[in-house]
């Protein structure tokens, strides 16, 4: 029987820890015969929000454990407890299989078991990952990260589909579409967390860009250069390029493309618009080349998106 154990400490984000809980800690032997051995590790009782948590084991059962997971971890902005640090290293050390839920990764992280390694986190918190743990590969885009003895969450309901993914490593597709069936979510969902960032424009403001960019969002539908840009501005294709990097943190090519794929998901939620319309009103010329674009920068098809994300019609 293959043993799961749960890393918990005071500050656990409740969702992720109660979603490993549901598809590990239930009887689910009517499905897969034998499930799970399961148990909740924790140096003592510790509070996840407003709830007071009894563990089975003390943290040094980590090591016995053949899966480790570790929830998501709220303060991020505080080092992880060194004895749940040390704990998971020392799992990894005895061959665990080492799991994070969301911003558990700050924990994986700090342990060192992410290093030289790809990872993933919420999208909220990617770029502090990828700064605090440079020797850490953080792809912001997917919604897990499988590194064969190190797997990694993106956030919140991310969380299951890692999950998922796990029962279908033990126990095969057809009994992880079972278990899936039963708490009434997709077994597998297309493309990744780039689908649910939302990219805000920076606020109008005393930057060198500040009447430049509104200008820009009025004209999506034109094929704007970037010496469209520069000569817009009054400023050199170089200059522009600092101004576009300090302001935007990235370049004027990639921030223009990055407004038009906005501004195509706008339109597909909250129009009947055809692609092609889409297409035109975001600068992309014709269907295929945004169905190129959309897809490589979302990670689902336009029509797929506009299924998900599409506002129901009053």
């Amino acid at each position: 029987m293959h043993s799961v154990a749960l890393a918990v400490t005071d500050g656990m984000l409740h969702l992720e820890l109660s979603l490993a809980v549901e598809v590990f800690g239930s009887d689910l032997t009517h499905v897969v015969d034998p499930w799970y051995r399961f148990a909740v590790c924790g140096p003592r009782a510790v509070r996840v929000d407003r709830f007071l948590l009894e563990p089975d084991h003390g943290l040094d059962h980590l090591a016995r454990a053949d899966t480790v997971i570790v929830p998501g971890w709220a303060d991020t902005d505080r080092e992880p407890p060194a004895e749940l640090v040390e704990a998971v290293r020392a799992a990894h050390r005895a061959g665990a299989r080492i799991v994070s839920l969301c911003t558990g990764a700050f924990v994986l992280a700090a342990a060192g078991v992410l290093d030289g390694k790809r990872a993933t986190t919420h999208w909220a918190h990617t770029a502090a990952l990828a700064r605090r743990f440079p020797q850490v590969t953080v792809d912001p885009d997917v919604l897990y990260v499988d590194n064969g003895d190190v797997l990694t969450s993106a956030g919140k309901a991310a969380a299951m589909d890692l999950c998922l993914h796990l029962v279908r490593l033990d126990h095969g597709s057809a009994n992880a579409n079972r278990i899936a069936r039963r708490l009434v979510v997709p077994p597998h969902r297309d493309g990744g967390q780039a689908q649910f960032i939302a990219t805000p424009v920076p606020a109008p403001g005393n930057h060198p860009l500040g009447e430049l960019l509104p200008w820009v969002l009025g004209r999506l539908d034109e094929p704007l250069t970037v010496e469209d840009l520069a000569r817009r501005a009054g400023m050199s294709s170089r200059h522009l390029a600092r101004h576009f990097r300090q302001v935007t943190g990235t370049t004027p090519l990639a921030w223009l493309h990055t407004q038009r794929i906005r501004h195509a998901q706008e339109l597909l939620e909250a129009t009947d618009d055809t692609v092609d319309a889409i297409a035109a009103a975001t600068g992309m010329g014709t269907a295929t080349t945004l169905r190129r674009h959309f897809h490589r920068t979302v990670g689902v098809p336009p029509d797929t998106y506009r299924r998900t994300f599409r506002s129901p019609t009053p």
